[in-house]
């Protein structure tokens, strides 16, 4: 639950420090005093959109720190938000903060750990629900009625395999119609591709063979000098019996052994024979070498006539398409995958049976929807309808109709929320038959039932209580306070009658300092709540009647 929430600099706040407690907390005050800035706050904590305008003027930035500390029963959800996401906690204390400049330049913080305003959103989201104060309005569309129910209905996971089913289906089926409608396109195409395709492999050029054929024909080509060359070297190391001088190695040889015995006269020599001798050794190797060679080398004319020809058409053919010789292997690859996906997508039969099936799949999931909706959509009715019964409805009906609509990402209904004013009367579409005053008590309703069925261990209300008064008032006081037996519930009011049912109660008010106006809050005692509920009853001018009645109200 919401322990402390530390505020600076925000709009008109200059510093504020809270301290929370369990229960139905109220925050009343004089209209504009900035009671609803306190929830603004908390929200730009839990990662609500915020800019420079937020900043109090003169001030460089503004700061807001909410403290929440976790129950011992907590389910473990936030606990293991934060061990995923490296925040730890420290005795089930996490700190949430949010800083933003006059340049509108925003930084976030769990538990003093930088963090993004998405994971304060995500972890904002486990740890508090707010109901705005204009929630009523968004009860009149569609779509918020559907997303309300389906949250009740804890439908969030089954809406994302809908909607992944519906996407698969329709992508498929537009894919279909494209190739209906453009059959003779798509089938030049595969021709062309067929064609080309059928050259390549015909040529059947391997990955590297460009290389190595013009190795091949560079040998080819100058083979006589080649092995020329070859045997004119071996000549002069080994075997020089042309003229009077002897080889290399033979020379080198008979060296070696003269000084060789020089070394036995003086050793100083040594390291001129240790020099020679690997020289010796690799003319040797040398040798070796090129009598291989010679072995392997010959004047071949009809492989050399059939390397050149076979360089010819490589060559041809990447002309033809336009690519290097070297590339027509790789080109091969991806016109032939082109190919099996055309083909694939052209075989019309097929991809009619897949659509087939990404449909039943889609329907048998929006079927498992429909099912679901309809059980959580009779017992929200129900409970709204009861509800309505104590907030001056008597007779009043709720009921959640689910009109069959073409198929969509969400399902294959609309839903529409119903309302019946008193008995007697069929319940009709809430837009066109609730007053200003009926709506709200039914959205208020609507968010006290809601708030029950979620795990969420803070919830905040906005001013939902407009548009009420009267003994409705009061019903709706003890609603809130009931929520706030089994969770921590606060509460932005102008009714004394919800106010008085608070178990800890703060006033807001606006002082001037100076050239600038600030907004101050202070917790109340029993005293000055007497005064503040009296101020609620009866405005600016405090009577002895207006406090006993503020004494009765907190009696009750």
């Amino acid at each position: 639950m919401l322990r402390t929430l530390s505020i600076r600099d925000f709009v008109i706040v200059d510093a504020i420090e809270l301290e929370f407690a369990a229960g139905f907390t109220v925050f009343t005050g004089e209209t504009g005093a900035g009671k609803s800035i306190l929830i603004d706050a908390l929200a730009l904590a839990l990662g609500g959109r915020g800019d420079a305008s937020v900043v109090r003027e003169g001030a460089a930035k503004a700061d807001v720190t909410a403290e929440f500390t976790l129950a011992e029963t907590a389910d473990g959800e936030v606990d293991g938000w934060l061990q995923q996401n490296e925040f730890a906690s420290e005795e089930g204390v996490i700190l949430m903060r949010r800083v933003i400049d006059n340049a509108g330049r925003s930084k976030a913080f769990i538990n003093g750990v930088a963090a993004t305003a998405s994971q304060l959103r995500e972890l904002g989201e486990m740890l508090v629900d707010i109901h705005g104060q204009h929630a009523h309005q968004s009860l009149l569309k569609s779509e918020a009625q559907r997303l309300l129910l389906d949250g009740q209905a804890g439908l969030q996971d089954d809406l994302l395999a809908l909607a992944g089913a519906f996407k698969s289906w329709r992508s498929l089926a537009r894919q279909r119609e494209e190739f209906e409608t453009n059959a003779k396109n798509v089938l030049l195409e595969r021709e062309r591709l067929e064609w080309q395709v059928g050259e390549l492999e015909k040529l059947a050029v391997k990955p590297g063979e460009w290389d190595e054929i013009t190795n091949e024909h560079s040998r080819l080509s100058h083979a006589a000098s080649l092995i020329e060359g070859a045997q004119e070297a071996l000549n002069v190391i080994s075997e020089n019996d042309a003229n009077d001088t002897p080889p290399m190695l033979s020379q080198l040889s008979a060296l070696n052994q003269k000084i060789g015995k020089l070394v036995d006269v003086d050793s100083s020599l040594k390291p001129v024979l240790e020099a020679l001798e690997p020289a010796r050794i690799q003319l040797q190797e040398a040798v070796y070498a090129l009598n291989d060679y010679l072995s392997r080398v010959e004047l071949d004319p009809a492989r050399l006539h059939q390397v050149e020809d076979r360089m010819e058409a490589i060559h041809s053919a990447g002309r033809k398409f336009r690519l290097a010789p070297d590339e027509l292997p790789q080109e091969l690859e991806t016109l032939s995958a082109q190919l099996r996906q055309l083909a694939d997508a052209s075989d019309l039969d097929a991809m009619r049976a897949q659509e087939g099936k990404l449909k039943a799949s889609y329907l048998a999931l929006a079927q498992k929807m429909s099912k679901a909706r309809a059980k959580a959509a009779q017992a929200l009715g129900a409970a709204v309808t009861a509800a309505m019964q104590d907030l001056s409805m008597s007779g009043g009906r709720f009921a959640i109709a689910l009109n069959p609509c073409e198929a969509a990402s969400y399902g294959v209904e609309q839903v529409e929320f119903l309302v019946a004013g008193h008995a007697g009367v069929a319940p009709r579409p809430l837009a066109k038959v609730a007053s200003g005053g009926e709506l709200a008590r039914i959205a208020l309703a609507i968010s006290v039932i809601t708030s029950s069925a979620t795990a969420t261990p803070t919830l905040i209300f906005d001013e939902v209580d407009s548009g009420i008064g009267g003994g409705v008032a009061e019903v709706v006081g003890r609603l809130l306070k009931r929520l706030g037996q089994d969770r921590q519930v606060l509460c932005v009011t102008h009714l004394p009658q919800v106010a008085s049912q608070a178990n800890q109660h703060f006033q807001v008010s606006k002082q001037s300092l100076g050239n600038k106006t600030v907004s101050a809050i202070d917790g109340l005692d029993a005293k000055n709540r007497i005064e503040e509920i009296a101020r609620m009853l009866g405005g600016l001018e405090i009577t002895a009647t207006t406090r006993k009645h503020a004494r009765e109200l907190l009696a009750l």
